[in-house]
């Protein structure tokens, strides 16, 4: 085998290689997934899982009855387990996350909110905004969103 074949070989394996894991990247799995073609769903997926990151949407803490608690750390509870259902269900923890953004209707619920917060990790807070949003949908106090890496 000559210089050159090898170099033409060298190259085809490298960029199969490069197909392969550009393919293995692109590849999703959907938490909670939601399609375009579905007009009743809502226009997003609960969840997005890309390779070994995890991109969650949005979640507020509504009741059982579809309706916010009357107290703030319920409220804030129940969107804590909405994202650690989607975290689990990707086969990862709570302390897989490693952003967050909590979008809060009024930030005197700040000390509510991180009461229940620190209960739901057991190793390093991921990175964290507390946004001051003011109305959010069903006048919930709380959206959670977050992005997760398998460890």
């Amino acid at each position: 085998m000559n210089i050159r074949n090898v170099i033409t070989l060298f190259t085809f394996v490298l960029a199969t290689v490069a197909s392969i894991n550009t393919h293995a990247q692109d590849s999703r799995i959907y938490i909670d997934g939601r399609s375009a073609t579905d007009a009743n769903a809502p226009p997003y997926s609960g969840a997005v899982l890309v390779g070994d990151t995890l991109y969650l949407a949005g979640s507020i803490g509504l009741d059982e009855n579809s309706e916010v608690p009357d107290d703030p750390a319920d409220e804030a509870r129940n969107v804590l387990n909405a994202i650690k259902r989607s975290v689990e269900a990707a086969g990862m923890t709570m302390d897989d996350i490693v952003s967050v953004q909590v979008f809060c209707s009024d930030v005197a619920h700040y000390q509510a909110f991180n009461d229940v917060y620190r209960t739901f990790f057991t190793q390093e807070y991921p990175a964290r905004a507390f946004i001051g949003a003011g109305t959010l949908l069903f006048n919930a106090r709380f959206e959670v969103q977050g992005i997760a890496v398998k460890r």
